[in-house]
């Protein structure tokens, strides 16, 4: 597998991980900012860079152990949860307009 293949297979696993407060997905949500992928020698070092929708976030713990369980099981035996690495920033803070039109109108709804 190449690094651009498994950064797409990143994406997608993101994008399978639902917010548990507002059931939208995280990458719909406009939580991810950038996934970088190197692989160093038999495995692969991820680093995922995101927000919160705030800054004291309740459910942090269970979003970031949901991230690092999706994403290991791409492939157990080459991605190791140790070399997963979620940079959490504030900088930009989220605003509702990082969301996909999807998501606004889901959010809409259930407001």
């Amino acid at each position: 597998m190449t690094e651009k293949e498994l950064e797409k297979k990143v994406w997608h696993q993101l994008g399978t991980i639902i917010d548990p407060e507002l059931g939208i997905d995280i990458v719909s949500m406009g939580l991810i900012y950038q996934v970088s992928v190197t692989k160093k020698d038999h495995s692969w070092q991820i680093s995922i860079e995101m927000t919160l929708t705030t800054v004291g976030c309740p459910l942090a713990g269970v979003i970031h152990a949901m991230i690092i369980q999706s994403i290991s099981d791409i492939d157990p035996v080459t991605i190791k949860t140790d070399q997963i690495k979620i940079n959490l920033v504030f900088d930009p803070p989220w605003t509702t307009a990082m969301m996909s039109q999807e998501a606004r109108t889901k959010l809409e709804f259930l407001l």
